[in-house]
């Protein structure tokens, strides 16, 4: 079974975090891994840095721009996890977009994803009937798990179509806008999440976007499987460099 969907089956509400690869420095993407397990976090979304982040605020946006002047690219990071799973137990998913993906050739990627033991991808910009069309079969092959991503305006036909594709989760944006750019969830929120959490999907939920903090935390997993912390944690990294990673994963729960 894939770590994505062990790791969703137990009884507890699911911490992920996200950071870029490469960023605050190159060589810091294995060792903020292996932190990040040790100190409790649940799985982990490594982001491989594009020139054009359609999705991402400006605090991922700047991780990612850094970390392509710093020297990331798709091999640099394949070359980074080749032994991660010597050390690293809990699901490992990369987040990027499809350019890179294409570049790379989408089956290379997917084999290589499988030889070093990523267990998912997230690919904003992959609608998802085109990647039930022309690419589940390939991703099928090598065992990933590919993660969709809904929102507010989603209507319920197309989550329905995502949750029939999905066999993991159900990446849940809490907003109709891009990464880091909220500080807490009102009423419109609740009310969406509540109304996704009473569709009965197939798939768990796991809510992202404008989770900073054990107060979000906990209001967004009342309603779903687990959430995201991505544009919190990269600030954490700015202004703490990667030697306190303890104590921010500790705030949140």
């Amino acid at each position: 079974m894939n770590r994505i969907n062990q790791k969703l089956q137990e009884d507890k509400k699911i911490l992920s975090i996200y950071f870029s690869a490469g960023y605050p420095n190159l060589n810091d993407t294995v060792q903020i891994i292996q932190d990040l397990e040790k100190n409790g976090v649940d799985m982990i979304e490594i982001g491989l840095p594009f020139s054009d982040p359609l999705a991402d605020g400006p605090t991922i946006q700047a991780s990612s721009t850094q970390a392509l002047h710093n020297g990331m690219t798709t091999q640099v990071l394949f070359d980074q996890l080749k032994d991660i799973r010597h050390s690293v137990t809990i699901p490992l998913v990369i987040m990027g977009y499809f350019n890179p993906m294409l570049q790379y050739g989408v089956e290379n990627f997917c084999q290589k994803c499988a030889e070093i033991g990523i267990d998912g991808l997230i690919i904003p910009d992959l609608p998802v009937d085109v990647y039930a069309e022309h690419y589940k079969a390939t991703f099928d092959k090598y065992g990933l798990i590919n993660v969709f991503l809904i929102t507010p305006q989603t209507s319920d036909e197309r989550i329905r179509f995502i949750d029939s594709v999905s066999d993991g989760f159900i990446y849940m944006v809490s907003s109709a806008s891009v990464t880091g750019s909220q500080s807490g969830f009102g009423n419109t929120q609740e009310n969406y999440f509540k109304r996704i959490a009473d569709m009965k999907l197939k798939n768990p939920q796991v809510i992202g976007f404008g989770i900073n903090n054990a107060e979000t935390f906990n209001q967004a997993t009342q309603f779903a499987k687990g959430a995201i912390i991505g544009s919190a944690f990269i600030t954490y990294l700015t202004e703490n460099g990667t030697g306190k990673i303890e104590e921010f994963v500790k705030a949140i729960r």
